[in-house]
């Protein structure tokens, strides 16, 4: 069984940036190398959305929210996951969860997830 632990989060002023790191274990590095990983959020009152996700095959989808500001990486021989944001807004303020799964999987709720890290930006 999969397991993620997502580190990074916490409260930072509007502009600023963080990076969130996720590291996994119980998967050997040849299928987290083969794997889809990505970040969902879930804001207060919000239904949870994709962020950003790279496919097996290297498909980087990020949401249009995020574009320009949000760069997701991978260290396979970490087996580590990373969002770094960049000029944070309010609006990015939510439980941030690292996944592993094929998007389509993860869209519908199945696939790996961490237990979350709260990213609050202050206005």
């Amino acid at each position: 069984q999969v397991q993620l632990a997502e580190s990074g989060g916490g409260l930072v002023q509007a502009g600023g940036s963080l990076r969130l790191s996720c590291a996994a274990s119980g998967i050997s590095g040849i299928l987290f190398r083969i794997a889809g990983v990505g970040w969902f959020r879930q804001a207060p009152g919000k239904q949870r959305e994709l962020v950003a996700h790279i496919s097996s095959g290297g498909t980087t989808t990020c949401a249009d929210s995020v574009k320009g500001r949000f760069t997701i990486s991978r260290d396979n021989t970490k087996k580590t996951l990373y969002l770094e944001m960049d000029s944070l807004k309010s609006e990015d303020t939510a439980v941030y969860y690292c996944t592993v799964g094929a998007i389509g999987s993860l869209l519908s709720g199945s696939g790996s997830w961490g237990q979350g890290t709260q990213v609050t930006v202050s206005s």
